[in-house]
């Protein structure tokens, strides 16, 4: 058993109240063992509209936060300033739709490239798109920002547009797509249909040009720019510290929200085999995921009946702040209202005691800062905080 197995209790002490309170398996978490570690919350910033997407400057300098409206901040978490930065692309927010997600390129200190994901339309619908300018910051803007990849086809929704962003180790840049909540479960669903973008995550280079070895580019029916499919609602990509592999969440229907592993060319499911139930039923959507041998099965997830979680960003703990948590899956937690703490040994993952529990917020992303390691997560409302968590000392 690891060292982070043992963790049984996290002390929250709240910047505002000055008090501590410890959680023993609060909101469905599985108490494991005697120790505890011992963590400081503060609001680190204040006022933001509806954050979606967090992304830190390599040396900390910054936050940049999307806003679901279409504001890009710029922000520094020790002071509370922001700037709204210039030369932002026009995005449709409606609906689930608006300014998502922000990642930086690997190579950003010597290129400055900012990756945005979000949602346009035109007059077949609305789909989700990706483009990526350069941080000038001293003009306070985004400068010359291209579209470089639009997921097909447009669809009359204002849900399910996905929208993580990442780049691995090898430098492909991975952008999830939701169903846009289409309904005809069967295989004749769009997440099942290779020929379009819509429930898998794509694999880009960094121009937005497609990869030669992605699973279906020698496939004239089908989407190059897919390496999953069978995703439902993906709002989750991360990159393991040791293995380099992707990991996915996704919303399920009724429950049925998933922790998934992705892997080249594979079929996640959905909606042909999956674990939710419809919505306002008990029936289930598809089979169970073993009794399919061409689909994927999840590494952890929550069965219809459960409650379901659902799933939006995360990322792996990798800092220096907690070294108990190295390796330790975070999870921003929405309708449950918290921020999901796993431990992860290979493809076991365990759910132990959650953090911001006592809020009673939704948690739409989280993020590591790359110097201090200190946790930050964003609640998803109007007039929102962004909460740092750091030791208690």
């Amino acid at each position: 058993m690891s060292r982070r197995r043992l963790l049984a209790a996290v002390a929250l002490s709240s910047s505002i109240t000055g008090c501590t309170s410890v959680f023993e398996g609060e909101s469905g978490a599985t108490p494991s063992g005697n120790s505890a570690t011992s963590v400081e919350v503060t609001e680190a910033l204040t006022g933001i509209s509806n954050p979606w997407g967090l992304a830190f400057l390599p040396d900390e300098s910054g936050l940049l936060v999307t806003e679901q409206a279409g504001r890009l901040l710029l922000t520094d978490p020790k002071t509370g300033d922001r700037t709204a930065l210039a030369g932002i692309p026009d995005v449709y927010a409606r609906g689930q739709g608006g300014l998502l997600d922000v990642t930086l390129h690997p190579d950003f200190n010597s290129n400055h490239l900012v990756y945005l994901t979000y949602s346009v339309a035109d007059e077949g619908g609305s789909t989700t798109r990706v483009g990526r300018g350069r941080l000038e910051r001293d003009q306070g803007q985004i400068a010359d920002f291209e579209p470089i990849y639009t997921a097909r086809p447009f669809v009359e929704s204002d849900g399910h547009y996905g929208s993580r962003a990442v780049f691995d180790t090898e430098g492909y840049l991975y952008v999830s797509v939701g169903d846009r909540q289409f309904k005809n479960f069967g295989p004749d669903h769009v997440a099942q249909l290779r020929d379009n973008d819509l429930g898998s995550v794509l694999r880009l280079h960094d121009d937005g040009s497609i990869p030669d070895s992605n699973p279906f580019v020698d496939d004239p029916g089908a989407s190059g720019a897919v390496f999953t499919f069978g995703n439902r609602n993906p709002q989750g990509l991360a990159i393991h510290p040791e293995t380099g592999a992707v990991w996915e969440t996704e919303f399920g229907e009724r429950d049925g929200d998933e922790i998934n592993i992705l892997e080249k060319g594979g079929n996640y499911g959905w909606p042909v085999a999956d674990n939710s139930c419809g919505y306002g039923t008990d029936d289930p959507v598809g089979v169970p995921h073993e009794e399919r041998a061409d689909v994927v099965a999840p590494v952890y997830g929550w069965a219809c009946g459960s409650g379901g979680f659902p799933p939006s960003g995360t990322t792996f703990y990798d800092g220096e702040a907690f070294p108990d948590w190295r390796g330790d899956l975070f999870i921003a937690g929405l309708a449950k209202r918290y921020l999901a703490h796993f431990t992860v040994d290979g493809r076991e993952v365990t759910e132990i005691e959650p953090l911001l529990a006592d809020r009673d917020q939704r948690i739409r992303d989280v993020v590591a800062s790359p110097v201090s390691g200190h946790l930050y997560a964003a609640v998803d409302a109007d007039n929102a905080p962004i909460y740092r968590i750091a030791p208690d000392e």
